[in-house]
């Protein structure tokens, strides 16, 4: 890699972090996509990542104010979380509408649009970000975080077997193996951390125990995790399942073969959510490109991933925002005029798209990391 190209990489990672900080609400709220209407929210699951990059490369006042944002969230809800485990703990139906929601009002009020909201994926996410930054931060926890993490660990612990919508706000009659994967993930970060009541430690491991055995069981097709249960497609979102949330452990043949598959199917240069996708045409997106890449340095292959993240790189606009997707390669071109017309440009610039190029980045020693455990990347 040049000396040009790495300095235009670090630049990129710079910009990133200021538009991250413009986008950040008072609250500690990261706004999806402040051009994109439908997108001036701020998910658990999106911002989750957001805070993570933000506290690999030092900025944990940025990181802390999104966790103090998500504490306060549950906090304030706690009387509603209490009385949907109890009534589904007695057998009483809970609909969807009565669960949490997977977005919010910058200032955590609820959503008053209509939504595809029950997902569970973000709360996995959010406590696996909290986990990660306590350990790289060497930081303290609060009243409030200890609070919130342990009304996460009873939700997730009540709900996880419940079908729900994806990352891509779609199929809610189904149980996504992705989701599942967060929420492991979630559950055994949590479970680690010196703050956790012993009550809380087990439950949140009995359920994450439950949830792999069961992904295992019926999330394998053809010897790779699937989009579903009862499906053999991929979907890109099972790359979080290897890296970082760990449902498998890169060296096992399952998430090799995930691996493999996602490459196989859903990668032309950037990386697809899926081959049936018809969002904007079904174009590459740019924070999955980055999934890709963590995943293949996960696995020893350090020049592709360097190769993802230039890519990324390649995609910025004049003034450095990253988009969600891009149209090089479209898997139904015939659908990307009718999103443009109902709903405007893609959404950009899009703050998880520069989270996790800056995840990437740091991954590849490009931009240090606040506690780096591997070298800088040379030219």
């Amino acid at each position: 890699m040049s000396a040009d190209n790495l300095r235009h990489l670090r630049d990129l990672c710079d910009r990133s972090v200021e538009i991250i900080r413009a986008n950040q609400h008072d609250s500690g709220a990261y706004v999806a996509c402040p051009s994109f209407p439908v997108y001036r929210y701020c998910w658990f699951r999106d911002g989750a990542f957001i805070a993570d990059a933000m506290s690999r490369i030092g900025e944990y006042e940025s990181a802390e104010a999104f966790f103090d944002w998500c504490s306060r969230v549950l906090v304030s809800r706690s009387s509603v979380i209490g009385s949907v485990i109890a009534r589904a703990r007695e057998g009483e139906e809970v609909a969807d509408t009565e669960l949490l929601p997977c977005r919010y009002r910058l200032d955590g009020d609820d959503d008053d649009e209509p939504w595809t909201n029950f997902q569970l994926d973000g709360y996995g996410t959010w406590l696996w970000a909290l986990s990660e930054h306590l350990r790289r931060s060497g930081r303290s926890t609060s009243s409030l975080w200890r609070s919130a993490a342990g009304l996460t660990v009873d939700y997730l612990s009540a709900f996880w077997s419940r079908p729900c919508y994806d990352w891509w706000e779609e199929h809610g009659d189904k149980r996504h193996v992705g989701t599942l994967g967060a929420i492991v993930g979630g559950l055994e970060a949590i479970a680690r951390e010196d703050f956790v009541d012993d009550e809380h430690r087990r439950v949140a491991q009995t359920a994450a125990a439950a949830a792999r055995d069961e992904v295992l069981r019926l999330g394998v097709q053809d010897g790779h995790l699937c989009k579903w249960y009862g499906t053999n497609a991929v979907d890109a979102s099972l790359l979080s399942c290897i890296i970082p949330f760990r449902l498998v452990e890169p060296e096992e043949p399952i998430a090799q073969a995930t691996l493999a598959a996602v490459e196989t199917d859903l990668v032309s240069v950037g990386v697809h959510r899926y081959l049936a996708d018809t969002y904007y045409g079904g174009g590459e997106w740019l924070l999955l490109s980055a999934f890709l890449g963590w995943q293949q340095l996960s696995f020893g292959r350090a020049k592709d991933a360097a190769t993802q993240l230039s890519w990324i790189a390649a995609q910025a606009e004049p003034n450095g925002y990253l988009p969600e997707q891009v149209a090089g390669h479209l898997l139904a071109a015939d659908r990307e005029a009718e999103w443009i017309a109902s709903s405007g440009p893609v959404a950009s610039p899009l703050l998880w798209s520069h989270a996790m190029f800056i995840t990437l980045a740091a991954e590849l020693g490009i931009v240090p990391e606040s506690a780096p455990d591997r070298p800088r990347f040379q030219a």
